[in-house]
This record gives structure tokens, C-alpha cells and sequence, in this order.
């Protein structure tokens, strides 16, 4: 009898134990189908991801093809859309966390729409200018060919021609560079990292301009609207006034357009860069040319 019992506790053992491993059994085979599952949706979601860059770049590089030598004086921006471009493929090939480099994507679509947006307004301009100037010359021919009866038309055309015979800088851009080691950059928003500003700009063509050397003055002002100087001394006059320069540059000017990159360096003495709102002012010959504006964090 005592050895019935015990038989029929070994067996109700062995069962409960079977049932366990069974139990054992069916959640490591649902972990492991939902590790699985997991595994799939990141690979689609990498790809899709990688298909909307891909899309992105070749759209940015048909824009480029189609304004042909246009596109050259967006030169610092493309390089600010295909660095992006490369950190998110690396990115891509490093991370799961593809919810960060979807945000970073929707930045760089936000910036290669500005491009666009910048190109189209450059086109314009310079088509817009070309056709005014010409005309402006047209109808200075026909006026010296009239009678003393139309002096006072002539005096309001010549006016128009003088204002028209001033240097214009398009595009005003100024980007905040990390340095590395080798004399590498990294563009940044980062005050702390910035050590670099370098200022581009495109001065638009203008035949009426006669060509020779232009002192070209850039002001970059701080959020606290203190000019960044390298020297108390770096000055000069602008109506009537004497100012502060962050950046001097002397340029050739011929008359045709011309891209223009500078350089503002930081001291290794200096201070970091302040946070907020920078304001670029480019100026020639006594007279505002352009303006610009970048913000650090």
C-alpha cells in the first residue's frame, strides 16, 4: 500500500515537472518569435529611413544640375546638407534608436527646402537685376538724346542709375565651426564648441560698378549687441561714425559675381562664445550691403 503512494507521488512530480518544462518551453519559443519580430520592424524601418535620405540627396543633387554654376554660391550650405547626410548613414549603420535619426532627417529636409527656397530667390535676383540694369542704361541713352525740355526726367533717371551703382551681398551665411585635430571642422550650434565663424556671401553682379579693389568690413554682433573685435583698433568710418569690424577682407572686384568665405578665429585667451542670437552685417564703401544671422545654444 505505502509503495502505491509513493509511486503515485513520483508520477504527479514528474507530471508537474513536465508540465513546467512544457511551460518553459512555449515562453522561450514567444520570446524569442517576439525578439525576432522586433528584429524585422527595425530592418524595415532602417530601410525606409534610408530610402527617404537617399530620395532627399538625389532631389538636393537635380537642383544643383539644374541651376548649374548658380548652385556654386550655395556652395556653404551644400556642404552643411552633405555633411548631415553622411552623420545619419553613419548613424544608420551604429544605432537602433532610429527615432533620433528620423529627427535629424526632418532637420536636413528642413534645411535643403531653405536651399531651394535660397536658389530660387538668388535666380530671381540676379535675373530681376540684370534686366533692370539693362534697362536702366537703355533708357539713360534715350534721355541724353532729348531736349533741354526734358532735364528734369533726366535729373530723376540719373538718380535711379546712381542707386543703382552700389555693391549688394546675397545670401548672408555664417556657420559655427568646431576645429579638430588636423585642422578639421565640424559645423556646431554648440556655443561652448565654437571656435571658427566663417561668413559667406555672394556679391551680385552689377556693370555699373566700376571694378577695382573694395574694402569689404563684416560686423558680427553678440546677443548682447557688443561687436566681436580682435583689437580695439580694428575700426573704420561708416556715415560719419567711427565702428567696430570683426573682419576685414580686401577683394577684386570685376564686376561679375563672386563668392566670398571669411573667417573669424577665436583666441585661445577668449572666453567661450555667448548663447542667443547673432546678427552678421557686411558693409562696402560706406554702405550696408548685407545681413545675416546664427544662433548658438
Amino acid at each position: 500500500m505505502e509503495e502505491q503512494t509513493g509511486n503515485k507521488r513520483s508520477n504527479t512530480l514528474l507530471i508537474l515537472l513536465g508540465i513546467i518544462i512544457v511551460g518553459l518551453l512555449i515562453w522561450i519559443w514567444m520570446q524569442r518569435s517576439q525578439l525576432t519580430r522586433l528584429v524585422t520592424e527595425k530592418e524595415i524601418e532602417k530601410a525606409e529611413l534610408q530610402y527617404e535620405l537617399d530620395s532627399l540627396i538625389a532631389e538636393h543633387n537635380k537642383i544643383k544640375e539644374i541651376y548649374g554654376t548658380l548652385s556654386d554660391s550655395l556652395a556653404a550650405k551644400d556642404s552643411i546638407i552633405q555633411a548631415n547626410a553622411i552623420e545619419i548613414r553613419k548613424y544608420l549603420d551604429m544605432e537602433w534608436e532610429y527615432h533620433k535619426v528620423r529627427k535629424r532627417l526632418g532637420i536636413l529636409q528642413v534645411i535643403a527646402q531653405g536651399y531651394v527656397r535660397q536658389m530660387d530667390s538668388l535666380y530671381n535676383v540676379n535675373r530681376e537685376l540684370t534686366a533692370e540694369n539693362e534697362k536702366i542704361r537703355q533708357d539713360f541713352r534715350n534721355e541724353q538724346s532729348k531736349t533741354q525740355t526734358l532735364i528734369k526726367d533726366k535729373e530723376a533717371l540719373t538718380e535711379k542709375v546712381n542707386q543703382a551703382t552700389f555693391l549688394k551681398a546675397y545670401d548672408v551665411t555664417a556657420t559655427p565651426l568646431k576645429v579638430k585635430g588636423g585642422g578639421k571642422e565640424e559645423p556646431t550650434d554648440k556655443a561652448s564648441r565654437t571656435e571658427r565663424i566663417r561668413v559667406c556671401f555672394t556679391i551680385g553682379e552689377n556693370p555699373l560698378v566700376k571694378p577695382g579693389t573694395r574694402i569689404v568690413y563684416i560686423r558680427i554682433t553678440r546677443p548682447d549687441n557688443v561687436v566681436v573685435t580682435k583689437s580695439k583698433y580694428d575700426t573704420f568710418t561708416f556715415n560719419g561714425e567711427t565702428i567696430p569690424f570683426s573682419i576685414r577682407e580686401d577683394i577684386n572686384y570685376t564686376g561679375k559675381s563672386m563668392n566670398i568665405c571669411v573667417n573669424w578665429n577665436k583666441k585661445d585667451n577668449d572666453k567661450p562664445a555667448m548663447k542667443g542670437k547673432y546678427f552678421v552685417t557686411v558693409f562696402t564703401e560706406d554702405k550696408e550691403i548685407g545681413q545675416g544671422t546664427f544662433e548658438l545654444k
